[in-house]
């Protein structure tokens, strides 16, 4: 480290020229100010996109999608018109534990972006003071001790202000900003991923619910069967394969009816937690079984704008490149440290003493000061090239989120439309499996047919039952995956930090005003706000 101090001061009783030095020092301030921030290493941010994704569209998205004006993508969820879906909708706006944690971390990104700010102002700000007592006893010459006692007295106060001059501070400031804007980002993909859940997990109930219906419908049926044959057997009228046959079936029909009760509790306990509840009963929902006969079959996604808009505006796509931003800034950062630093140091100094006829004494440095690492430029050269390979894969991850993205939108679509064309074959399925089982028991009933053609007849409507309730409620899960892949479901009514919070952090720290200026989320964050730090 080479360092160049060119610190003129003045010390002494009377300051003479005082006034003059502070002229010379606020004009060497004025003149560093105009040099500061003149220059800005390392890149500039350009907003990332991919040549293929501004027309991307495929056959199946423009099968599984439609545009109308309501109900806007960002609450999907209101095609269902389901009001106890928008109940739970809002609760977990408002009670979720990973939506609060994000709220919290974009508070923490703006908090980081006060600090790179401060890099704009004096680093350094040292004041001093201290007194101490002396006391010392002498002898006079005829013998006699005098004693001698005084208290001194000092304070200072030092200042030292490294320029920007190479785009240090004004670089991490820029970086700090896309930081906080990638921190509001991804609370908006929580609310993607959260909104998903709960719709994924409501539905999924449902589904279960209507499953358990018809188990429990079928071995209803199936009862009677195994009841009629045992008394047929017990008559002698059958034999006992009839009698084993139809009770085999029925219990392994009732046996499933324990592992659908299963999955009701543990789903239901995943939509408790998702809405911010503890494990157990949701006593102000409705029973969800009046509703589990009749899943809703939409048969496309309702959108506000062509999918490779959407696609990139996703929030998780929009923060990947907020996070290359802010990554593109740390490489001026670095690069500024292979060239010298310009700093302004300013010292103020005051001594007195209570001894008679000594007076105080005041000394005033001020100037320049310049340092550089001459001979260190192995480890700072290798610094920026660690940056810069971040750098790059951070653009290399933006790219494969696109991709990603994009063939998560085409699966979705693709699934929902063939779970579409099953839904018809398979309610025409169920149906004939009905039909199929009344003549069965007709011909059984009448002596033209065997009891094994009832009990098959019993086996296909239980499956075929079971199938159409499932693609149903798959179709369902498909939809909304697909507005998940397009990036729907971001917005929310509810505060930043909820007041409980609020009221928390407020008690333990001082955060000034920052927690009612940034208790709002962000509807948008365009990328060009990056390079502003105002």
């Amino acid at each position: 480290m080479r360092s160049w101090n060119g610190l003129k001061g003045w010390k002494g009783s009377v300051p003479v020229d005082i006034l003059a030095l502070i002229l010379r020092t606020r004009l060497l301030l004025i003149a560093a100010l105009c040099l500061s921030g003149c220059v800005q290493l390392g890149p500039d941010f350009e907003p990332q996109r991919e040549a293929w994704a501004g027309q991307w569209n495929t056959p199946a998205l423009q099968q599984a999608t439609q545009a109308r004006l309501q109900p806007d993508s960002r609450q999907w969820w209101q095609v269902f018109d389901d009001a106890v879906l928008d109940y739970l909708m809002a609760q977990a706006d408002a009670h979720n534990a990973g939506l609060r944690i994000a709220g919290l971390q974009i508070m923490e990104a703006r908090a980081q972006l006060g600090i790179a700010r401060s890099g704009r102002y004096p680093q350094t700000q040292l004041v001093g003071a201290d007194a101490f007592y002396q006391h010392r006893s002498s002898r006079s010459a005829e013998g006699n001790a005098r004693p001698s006692n005084f208290w001194q007295y000092s304070a200072g106060f030092d200042i030292g202000w490294e320029l920007d001059f190479w785009g240090r501070f004004s670089r991490a400031i820029e970086s700090a900003d896309a930081s906080y804007f990638a921190a509001q980002a991804n609370r908006n993909d929580v609310l993607v991923l959260l909104h998903a859940q709960v719709a994924e997990s409501y539905f999924s109930l449902r589904t279960i619910e209507a499953r358990l219906r018809i188990a429990r419908a079928n071995a209803s049926i199936q009862k009677r069967s195994y009841e009629i044959t045992e008394r047929l057997f017990k008559s002698g009228e059958t034999d006992e394969l009839d009698l084993q046959q139809a009770k085999t079936q029925y219990l392994s029909t009732l046996g499933t009816i324990p592992g659908f009760e299963s999955q009701i509790m543990r789903t239901r306990n995943a939509l408790a937690v998702l809405i911010g509840r503890p494990p157990g009963p949701m006593p102000e929902l409705p029973a969800l079984s009046a509703k589990a006969e009749s899943l809703p079959l939409i048969d496309r996604a309702v959108l506000q704008d062509v999918p490779a808009n959407l696609l990139l505006r996703r929030p998780d796509i929009r923060a990947s490149e907020l996070r290359i931003a802010a990554q593109s800034a740390l490489v001026g950062v670095a690069e500024a440290d292979l060239y010298p630093s310009l700093a302004l140091l300013g010292s103020i100094a005051w001594s007195a003493t209570s001894l008679a006829g000594t007076g105080g004494s005041m000394a005033l440095l001020a100037g320049p000061t310049l340092s550089w690492n001459v001979f260190d430029h192995g480890r700072l050269k290798n610094n920026v090239r660690v940056q810069d390979a971040r750098l790059q894969q951070l653009i290399v991850a933006y790219q494969d989120d696109v991709r990603q993205a994009a063939r998560e939108a085409d699966d979705a679509a693709s699934s929902l439309i063939k779970a579409l064309e099953r839904d018809s074959i398979l309610r025409d399925s169920a149906q004939a499996a009905g039909r199929s089982l009344t003549l069965a028991n007709a011909l059984y009933r009448e002596g033209y047919s065997d009891f094994q053609r009832v009990l098959e007849a019993q086996r296909a409507l239980a499956t075929q039952q079971d199938a159409y309730v499932v693609n149903r409620g798959a179709a369902v899960s498909e939809l909304i995956a697909l507005y998940k892949a397009l990036g729907g479901g971001w917005q929310s009514e509810q505060p930043l930090l909820d007041p409980p919070t609020l009221d928390q952090m407020r008690r333990r720290t001082d955060w000034g005003d920052l927690l009612s200026e940034s208790n709002h989320s962000s509807a948008a964050f365009p990328v060009e706000k990056v390079r502003s730090n105002e």
